[in-house]
């Protein structure tokens, strides 16, 4: 059994990655599971053939990781692509298409920051959660190929969406901008209308609680302070 963002996950591993990464997440604690991801080596073997430059335990890592996002759905939740950093109790996500630098500026956080102070929740697909009336960020296991995650909760503070860019600028993207680009790095059940319209839902929450930014940036320091600032100093003119 596993406790993934706050549910009690049964879920059986093969492959070495799944096991070695999914450790910080077991868990001793009994009961009736609140999601059960059941897929056999078999069925892993059969899909895998559409994909053969996968290994198996790769493929099973990434299969699960699938099956747990969409299911993640059934409990007001879902996983976005992106790199999020918490910090004073507070994450921000950053995310872009793949080789953006989402990584890069993650980690320029913690340069600037300190690691004392700033902690990598998950570095490929986090698991966002409405509980009550809070947006939480959790850690998955499910973190792409730098496999840096924290099985922590940290409550959302901001979107980010970056782009490469030779100067850096930052503005607040309307909401009609913004829920195209959430949908797009949302990890979307597109066969199943039912899950489709929750994380629509959803994402319309979060619309309503977080703003969310674009970002011109290099790769520089002046780029997380000027996103730093941008998103504390709202949050300031809100207090």
């Amino acid at each position: 059994m596993y406790k993934i963002a706050g549910l009690k996950v049964k879920m059986e591993c093969s492959g070495e990655t799944l096991l070695a990464q999914g450790e910080p997440y077991r868990t001793a604690v009994a009961g009736q599971p609140d999601m059960i991801i059941d897929i056999s080596d078999e069925t892993l073997a059969k899909t895998k053939e559409s994909y053969p430059q996968f290994c198996f335990d790769e493929w099973e890592y990434i299969h699960k990781g699938f099956a747990f996002s969409y299911k993640l759905l059934e409990h007001s939740g879902f996983c976005l692509h992106a790199s999020a950093v918490a910090m004073g109790n507070k994450a921000v996500l950053f995310s872009a298409p793949c080789g953006t630098g989402k990584s890069t500026h993650a980690g320029l956080w913690q340069q600037y920051f300190g690691k004392d102070k700033v902690v990598i929740i998950n570095d490929d697909r986090p698991a966002l959660r409405l509980l009550g009336d809070e947006i939480y960020v959790y850690g998955t296991q499910w973190s792409g190929k730098t496999n840096l995650n924290a099985n922590i909760k940290v409550p959302l503070q901001a979107v980010v969406f970056l782009k490469q860019a030779g100067e850096n600028h930052i503005e607040r993207l309307t909401n009609k901008e913004a829920i195209k680009r959430l949908i797009r790095h949302s990890i979307r059940p597109n066969h199943d209308k039912g899950k489709m319209d929750a994380l629509l839902t959803l994402l319309d929450t979060l619309l309503q609680k977080t703003p969310v930014y674009h970002l011109d940036c290099n790769i520089s320091m002046d780029a997380v302070k000027l996103a730093y600032d941008t998103i504390n100093k709202r949050m300031r003119c809100i207090i």
